[in-house]
């Protein structure tokens, strides 16, 4: 073999044992280092992302929380004026309006075409209370006229629920104050003027 066929060859020789570990060895940290730092970034990406995850979904079911709250305590207002329809359970129909004001108090004012024969008819003074969720009651003296001749008084309690901001129902009872008539009963729908 020439002299140079033998350096050729020499270049191209398999390393020795140390110098291979010492490449494998540089090789292989350089291995380590590189999974290790990616391996930390892919678990702290994870972490991160799950405590975000967690916050979000704890933040919004606070929200979500405090909405649900306001809701159930925000009934709809009474204040204002009602135009109130009843019926009862004997077939007579009344017509009164319902001022409420304020404090828990307001007026009935009966609204009959026969009053004209009378007079105008005089508000009442009434007490109303609102109830848990959208219920409420309202009561006060009345009176209903009867015919042309005459006039039946008592006292009007209705008891209802909302079912718009603008419309109440529910169930209604007049008691005559007149010999020992018994209570009326029927229905009432009354809606916002």
């Amino acid at each position: 073999m020439s002299k140079s066929t033998k350096g050729k060859m020499n270049a191209m020789r398999a390393p020795k044992s140390d110098e291979v570990r010492m490449t494998n060895g540089e090789t292989t940290s350089g291995s380590v280092t590189a999974c290790s730092s990616f391996g930390f970034r892919v678990s702290f990406a994870i972490r991160h992302s799950s405590f975000v995850i967690c916050w979000s979904v704890i933040l919004m079911l606070v929200v979500q929380t405090c909405f649900a709250a306001m809701a159930q305590g925000q009934s709809p207002d009474i204040i204002g004026r009602w135009n109130v329809e009843i019926a009862f359970g004997n077939g007579d129909h009344r017509s009164l309006r319902f001022d409420a004001q304020g404090e828990g108090k307001g007026a009935f004012l009966v609204l009959d075409p026969t009053l004209k024969v009378w007079g105008p008819a005089a508000p009442s003074p009434v007490k109303w209370a609102q109830g848990e969720g959208n219920s409420l009651t309202f009561s006060g003296p009345v009176e209903f006229p009867i015919g042309n001749v005459g006039r039946d008084a008592g006292t009007l309690v209705c008891k209802g629920k909302f079912d718009t901001a603008n419309l109440i129902t529910g169930e209604v009872e007049f008691s005559s104050l007149v010999g020992k008539q018994p209570s009326k009963h029927g229905t009432f729908k009354a809606v916002r003027e």
